[in-house]
């Protein structure tokens, strides 16, 4: 049975979680600290990790990293943040996926069993490719040609940017996104460019 380590300061949150995470046939242990958190993967560990962002003790961006040093474990970041930046962060800190509250069910145990799904074959990207993430993410919601996001990553070496553009998208949904051939985040606009949506339904 999958084991869900659910990081969670709000109970009722938390209990609703776990229930309906038994529900679809998951095993769920709960904490409601960074540290015990930390604690509780290092006695039992998990199969994968709902954490949320905001948590008494050590933030989840930290927990995230400190597991990161440990282990591969997937890790879905739950948040109330509204900052793409903050996503994007903690995706390049090591989380895999992100959901923001309120979610669905549906959406949530999706998004678990996507993340297993892929977890077999991590795909990194270059600090040039993530050079672009962050052009994209700082400007969510704004459809940007490919002119514009070469002027936003100007500086670095463009590495035939103009010619390869689609290929480094490629890579980055490939590492990003729950499915990469259905992106949520990255959307080609045809004719134009690509936007960085600012919402996942």
């Amino acid at each position: 049975m999958t084991r869900v380590l659910v990081v969670e300061d709000e109970e009722s949150f938390s209990d609703a979680l776990s229930y309906m995470l038994r529900k679809e046939g998951f095993e769920v242990a709960i904490s409601a600290t960074g540290p015990d958190a930390l604690d509780e993967f290092e006695r039992n560990g998990a199969d994968l990790v709902l954490l949320d962002l905001m948590l008494p003790g050590l933030p989840g961006t930290e927990v995230c990293r400190q597991l990161r040093l440990k282990s591969n474990v997937p890790v879905i970041m739950v948040t109330a943040k509204d900052s793409e930046i903050d996503k994007v962060v903690g995706l390049e800190i090591g989380a895999d996926d992100y959901v923001t509250k309120p979610f669905s069910s549906r959406e949530l145990v999706a998004r678990i069993r996507a993340v297993l799904r892929r977890r077999g074959e991590p795909c990194e990207l270059t600090s040039y490719q993530f050079d672009l993430l962050i052009a994209l993410a700082e400007r969510a919601g704004r459809v940007l040609t490919r002119d514009q996001i070469m002027e936003a990553v100007r500086g670095r070496e463009l590495e035939a940017f103009d010619r390869s553009i689609d290929v480094h998208m490629g890579r980055i949904r490939a590492a990003i996104e729950a499915d990469a051939k259905n992106p949520k985040r990255i959307l080609t606009v045809r004719g134009v460019g690509y936007v960085f949506a600012k919402q996942q339904d």
